[in-house]
């Protein structure tokens, strides 16, 4: 079951998105919120797997800035920004705080429903209008930016390419009890919960292509 929020100031359009997402047994709705503000505080409380966000919020935060606090708080968390923008500024926006989706709120119930599994499931969905080539340009210029060390960087690295601890200690020419405490500090400052949480967190955040 994938627990999903969402988060619109229009209580219709709200109400709508929550009407059609219920039509997908795989999904249960656990909170709803009107403004930023409030998605921070929701998020925080239920613990949502897949954030549905609107942008444009003129009461409270605006959408960008109530994704980046709950990514950085809660960041096993996938959000999916919900807008009627496709320009270009809009989406490297997006890019810039980490959204994991971007959907235009003019697509279709099915597309959607792709755009929450495909973030839950650790991939990227952005449905934009702008060329994929171009689009992997635009995240390609966000350099990757991280609360962890180096040497933290590195472990969460091998850590998704599947190294035990003996195996990275031996790598990093550290002993594994140190490897031991680092992972422990990484899970601390990220407030993750087990190594599955670590491994998407990884993926969901570059750190599989940082060190190549």
């Amino acid at each position: 079951m994938i627990k999903v929020m969402v988060v619109d100031d229009h209580v219709l359009i709200r109400k709508g998105l929550i009407l059609l997402l219920e039509l997908y047994p795989e999904i249960s709705i656990i909170g709803e919120a009107g403004n930023g503000n409030e998605a921070i505080t929701t998020a925080l409380r239920t613990n949502p797997d897949v954030i549905l966000m609107d942008i444009s919020m003129p009461s409270g935060l605006d959408g960008y800035t109530a994704a980046k606090n709950i990514i950085s708080d809660l960041p096993h968390t996938k959000i999916i920004l919900l807008t009627m923008h496709d320009e270009e500024v809009y989406i490297q926006k997006a890019i810039q705080v980490r959204a994991h989706g971007y959907i235009l709120k003019k697509s279709q119930g099915n597309e959607l429903y792709e755009a929450i599994r495909s973030v839950y499931n650790g991939k990227r969905f952005y449905k934009v209008g702008v060329p994929e080539e171009q689009l992997q340009k635009m995240f390609a210029a966000e350099k990757p930016r991280s609360i962890l060390t180096i040497r933290e960087q590195e472990i969460v690295h091998l850590t998704i390419l599947g190294f035990t601890n003996k195996q990275v200690s031996e790598k990093l020419v550290i002993s594994p009890k140190t490897v031991e405490n680092h992972k422990s500090n990484i899970m601390q400052k990220l407030r993750l919960k087990d190594k599955h949480e670590l491994i998407q967190y990884g993926l969901n955040n570059g750190y599989l292509e940082l060190w190549k």
